[in-house]
């Protein structure tokens, strides 16, 4: 029987959920589905910096499952890009942060930047 998947943590849904080619040929119907955790890996490694080991303490899994989800991502927006594909983010295992936790793992996104800058200089104040 195999291990029940652990949710992976998400800051924040996308702000677009759908990306459609300008030049599309109406006899290719395949639409590609990058799930919500796959988008979230390649926004922390590719647009926020992350290191795949930051990546994976943001998110509470292992490295190498993080691994293996930035791969996928990676592969499935290559094949939109090269074959001229539909995108769409969806799915997936995943729990949004509910911005309550006392220290945010990704050292400070939008969400939790007050929050963490609050914290660290109480912390320092004691």
């Amino acid at each position: 029987m195999p291990r029940p998947k652990k949710c992976r943590k998400v800051c924040c849904l996308p702000k677009v959920n759908e990306f459609l080619p300008t030049q599309r040929s109406a006899s290719n119907q395949d639409v590609v589905i990058v799930t919500v955790d796959e988008y979230e890996a390649i926004r922390l490694i590719d647009n926020e910096g992350f290191s795949q080991e930051e990546c994976s303490g943001y998110m509470n899994i292992a490295r190498t499952t993080v691994q293996q989800i930035y791969e996928n991502a990676r592969k499935k927006i290559a094949r939109t890009l090269v074959e001229g594909l539909p995108l769409k983010i969806e799915g997936g295992d995943y729990q949004l942060c509910n911005g309550e936790e006392d220290y945010c793992g990704c050292g400070g996104c939008r969400k939790h930047r007050h929050g963490c800058m609050r914290q660290e200089i109480e912390e320092n104040t004691k």
